[in-house]
């Protein structure tokens, strides 16, 4: 699964440095803390790195037994205790990180493949740790002294720790890099080959391997350039998809956004039994975007902020002068708070400023074995589809819609190996999952230009109809409706599309009756058609315009818009402009550019009651002139507008006021005025 947006760059270890002034046994509750949320990782499978994790958790229960028995003993710490307490805070932080990252589900291949930075870190951190434990005043604090003395012993042993890379780890290594060889050299590698790899990962599933392309896929849209890193990002992405395309046969159920939460909860096994321990001390709300400063306390980070912004440089518990105002997220936390969301069904809020995937980067494969490896996925699924079983084809058919959905060259791929035919013959099933995992299939391969002939020359165009309009499931007819927006990009396609005589009735059908998303994608694939002037009798014979006048006063202003700009498109000719004026659409249109907060929105309603002074004249004109809404919203178009929505209104003022000179009504004259005012 991918990986929380506001998590840490992935195996990057931030810390939050203890203050300089901190109390012993503040740091003593923060280090229990730490400890527990390391011990709770003993369950995790640890795939890779085993012996490595499961050595640096055993040293950390150690630990944990030395500060129950020194918290138990209530005596006062010695101030000299806090160095070595500050040091192992420090280093129990990184350890956390770099155990929840070789825990994290989708991450085994990558941490594989980075084997020896990960050996290197936890070579580095259980030698940090002996170095802590060294500087400790034993002396000097109160424990029981066959603790002391298992102190003394894990500290010995944690510096001569002979932490590498595993062989059996280092053996898989050499086999995904002689099969990444294979698909360079266009070699298809054996199962026997692949499955040596997929067991030692644990990845026993379809849906296992789909954790793995997702959090690959997450990390290389991540990456900041096309370097090796994310060379070797997309050389794996495709070894895991060739691995789901061919090795595994069937196709688990997908798990929910529930259950991947409850599966990535259980595997960190995190056990919180005080709800407190979630609450932000400030707010006492649930922290739905926990950080950690200085002190080793957990904040929201909405709460902290605000204590900050106040000029406030003291920790809100501890009453602490902060060193410094990092803030550190606690992905510990967040993780808990959303899994006792979904458990209560309470709606977990998504993180703000969630970056765009650069699409654009997938246009080109970055690696030979990605292209390799992708070609032959491309040649089995074609077999499958050709010959294989129901059940195969909707895998086959599913496969392809999950690699095309953000990858352009996996889309070319497809299309250069002749999927699109085999997928339309689908469009007929009854079986709904094969019909919609086609359908929208074929909506990501009509994104590639290839794709978009392909399907028109195979003579997909009527298929795509048929579906609109018979379709079993709701979202194979918006997905429908969406092919045909991506195909009415192209001119001579919009020709052709126009030319079926269902085409344009079906989608002013659905644009009265369908989804929000079914009317939003019938109405842009609408406005594509009407470019082609062949299209707009059609449009006007199926009552095009009466279903656009209703939808501008729909709730959804996208919708609304959209729609206008239909009828701006409409009202250039006379034709369009006749059935605009008979459907009484200027009134809905002065309300439009008035209550509208689109500007683009605005502009385009302009331009349609531009058209329609051009196309009905003084008519028309006059008409507007007994609106008193409007020449205040000109004016506002004028004052704040675009510089096109600014041209567009001066017509429009200019064509009024030539028409009814000084007559024009007083109370529109006095808003007009106010407008101007404000303006200067």
């Amino acid at each position: 699964m991918p990986r929380p947006s506001d998590r840490r760059r992935f195996l990057a270890l931030p810390v939050v440095q203890p203050g300089a002034n901190v109390l012993p046994t503040v740091l003593l509750d923060a280090l229990v803390v730490l400890a527990d949320e390391i011990i709770a990782l003993r369950a995790c499978p640890f795939p890779v790195h085993r012996r490595s994790a499961r050595e640096a958790i055993r040293v950390v229960v150690t630990i944990r037994e030395f500060m129950a028995d020194v918290r138990g003993q209530g005596s006062a710490l010695p101030d000299s205790i806090v160095v070595g307490f500050s040091e192992l805070y420090i280093t129990l932080q990184k350890l956390r990180h770099l155990l929840q990252d070789c825990a994290w589900p989708g991450a085994r291949l990558w941490v594989l493949m980075r084997s020896e930075r990960v050996s290197s870190e936890f070579l580095v951190l259980v030698r940090s740790i002996s170095t802590a434990l060294d500087v400790l005043p034993l002396a000097s604090i109160d424990a029981v002294s066959e603790v002391k003395e298992l102190i003394r012993l894990v500290e010995e042993q944690a510096w001569k720790a002979a932490i590498k890379t595993e062989p059996d780890d280092t053996q898989a290594i050499r086999s995904v890099s002689s099969v990444l060889c294979q698909f360079k050299n266009g070699i298809a590698p054996t199962r026997s080959a692949l499955r040596q790899i997929l067991d030692h990962l644990h990845i026993r599933s379809w849906n296992d391997c789909g954790e793995e392309i997702a959090f690959l896929e997450e990390l290389f849209f991540e990456s900041s350039d096309d370097g090796e890193e994310a060379a070797l990002l997309d050389s794996l992405m495709a070894f895991m998809a060739y691995c789901r395309a061919v090795f595994f046969d069937t196709m688990d159920d997908e798990k929910s956004a529930d259950e991947q939460l409850k599966a990535q909860a259980t595997a960190m096994n995190h056990v919180i039994v005080n709800l407190d321990y979630l609450r932000c001390p400030i707010s006492l709300e649930l922290m739905t975007d926990p950080v950690t400063i200085a002190t080793g306390q957990t904040y929201d980070r909405a709460s902290i902020s605000r204590w900050f912004e106040s000029d406030c440089l003291t920790c809100p518990v501890t009453g602490e002068k902060l060193a410094n105002k990092d803030l550190v997220p606690n992905s510990a936390i967040r993780n808990l708070v959303e899994q006792l969301c979904q458990q209560n069904n309470v709606r977990f809020p998504e993180p703000n400023g969630k970056q765009k995937r650069d699409v654009a980067r997938t246009e080109k494969p970055l690696t030979s074995a990605a292209a390799g490896a992708m070609a032959m996925a491309a040649a089995s699924l074609v077999d499958k589809l050709a010959t294989g079983t129901n059940q195969e084809k909707n895998k086959a058919a599913h496969e392809i819609r999950k690699l095309s959905k953000s990858n352009i060259f996996n889309r070319a791929c497809f299309v250069e190996a002749g999927l699109v035919p085999w997928l339309l013959q689908l469009f007929s099933s009854m079986d709904t999952s094969i019909q919609d995992n086609a359908v929208a299939a074929v909506l990501n391969l009509s994104k590639h230009p290839d794709g978009s002939r392909a399907i028109v020359e195979v003579g997909g165009l009527c298929l795509i109809v048929d579906v609109i309009r018979y379709a079993l499931k709701t979202q194979a007819r918006q997905n429908a409706v969406a092919i045909l927006f991506y195909l009415s990009s192209i001119e001579e396609h919009r020709i052709e599309i126009g030319k079926i005589p269902q085409a344009i009735p079906t989608l002013v059908e659905l644009l009265r009756d369908g989804t929000y998303r079914g009317r939003k994608n019938a109405v842009v694939a609408l406005y594509m058609l009407m470019q082609a002037p062949d299209n707009l009798p059609k449009a006007l014979d199926a009552g095009a315009v009466p279903v656009l006048v209703a939808l501008l006063s729909s709730e959804q202003e996208d919708l609304a818009g959209d729609a206008v700009g239909v009828l701006a498109k409409t009202a250039e000719s006379h034709d369009g402009a006749t059935a605009i004026l008979e459907a009484s659409a200027v009134p809905h249109l002065v309300e439009f550019l008035r209550s509208s907060t689109s500007r683009s929105g605005r502009e385009k309603c302009v331009s349609t009651l531009l058209s329609l002074c051009d196309n009905g004249g003084a008519k028309v004109v006059r008409l507007l002139g007994q609106m008193p809404a409007l020449l205040p919203s000109l004016y506002s178009l004028v004052a704040h507008g675009t510089s096109q929505a600014k041209t567009k209104a001066i017509s429009l003022v200019n064509c009024i006021q030539s028409l009814h000179g000084q007559g024009y009504p007083a109370i529109v004259a006095s808003a007009a005025q106010e407008h101007i005012i404000r303006a200067q």
